[in-house]
Formats: C-alpha cells, sequence, structure tokens
C-alpha cells in the first residue's frame, strides 16, 4: 500500500526524529532524509541544505525504482541498499518497510563502513516504527470506512443532484 499523504501521530514523529537524530550523530553525517516511495517528504535532520529537498526527495525516490526495476533485470528481488559517491559527498539510501527510503547524506568526514553500520541499526528501529504506524492508520481509515447505508444512500443523492441536468 502507497501511501499519498502522510498522517503521524505525535508519537512517531518523535519516535522517528529520535531515530534520525542519533543516526546524524553516530554516523556524523551531513544530512538524514526520510521520504515514502512517492517521493514526499516525510522527515528530515539536519541543517538546512542548500538545494530543493522536495525535489531531492523526488529524485531519491525515483533512484529506488529505477534500480528496483535494474534489480528485476538480473534476477534480484530489489536492492535494499543504494550507495552514490562523489567528489565530497556522498548519499547511502536504505529500504525500511512499506516503501519508505532513509537517505543519509555524508561528507569525507566519515566512512562508509560506518554509515553502513549505524544505518543498519536505525533501519532496523525504523521498520518496527513504520509498521507500527501503517498497523494504527490502518485501524484508523477501517473506523473511518464504515459508513452506514443512510449515510452512503445520502451522499450519493447529494452527488446525483450534483451532476443533474
Amino acid at each position: 500500500m502507497v501511501r499519498a499523504e502522510w498522517a503521524i501521530f505525535e508519537e512517531d514523529y518523535w519516535a522517528i526524529n529520535n531515530v534520525l537524530d542519533d543516526l546524524l550523530r553516530s554516523s556524523r553525517a551531513t544530512n538524514v532524509v526520510l521520504i515514502d516511495r512517492t517521493g514526499q517528504l516525510v522527515s528530515q535532520c539536519g541543517p538546512s541544505v542548500d538545494f530543493d529537498l522536495t525535489s531531492f526527495a523526488s529524485l531519491c525516490a525515483a533512484d529506488f525504482e529505477a534500480n528496483y526495476q535494474l534489480a528485476k533485470l538480473i534476477g534480484e528481488r530489489d536492492f535494499s541498499t543504494l550507495f552514490h559517491q562523489g567528489a565530497r559527498e556522498s548519499m547511502y539510501l536504505a529500504k525500511i518497510a512499506k516503501g519508505v527510503v532513509l537517505v543519509v547524506l555524508f561528507a569525507k568526514t566519515t566512512t562508509l563502513g560506518l554509515v553502513r553500520l549505524r544505518v543498519k541499526r536505525a533501519v532496523e528501529e525504523l521498520n518496527d516504527i513504520i509498521e507500527q504506524l501503517y498497523e494504527k492508520l490502518e485501524y484508523r481509515n477501517e473506523e473511518y470506512d464504515t459508513f452506514d447505508e443512510t449515510f452512503t444512500r445520502g451522499v450519493e443523492a447529494e452527488i446525483d443532484n450534483l451532476f443533474a441536468e
């Protein structure tokens, strides 16, 4: 299930951000971003960036999707992590439950090994948080999705009236 929009409860927001803060500090990364598979920014931790974070999130989601297709072509189910190394900055992307993607930006002041080690722990923690969040959202949607027949008939009648000629 891909969520087009996010609803995060306060306790989940703090749980997610605590994991991201810990990852930022323990890996010595410059920035940590959490996005969904549609490219929507879920959360960001670290100093302000000099680029459009919304576009960045969309491109990261597209990057993960393109690599998913590449994995299928070579007979893999998917790739759970991606790594891009630049001259000054690098990025490490990791798949989390429900298609959520963790993006870690880091400079030469840290190592890929340290980032990978810290990301592994963060992914485990975030998997639990995201799975629980989806369970809450599904339960909440079930509560709101059950309308009685009278309400449904009334809504249908109003819609018919709007489009009647």
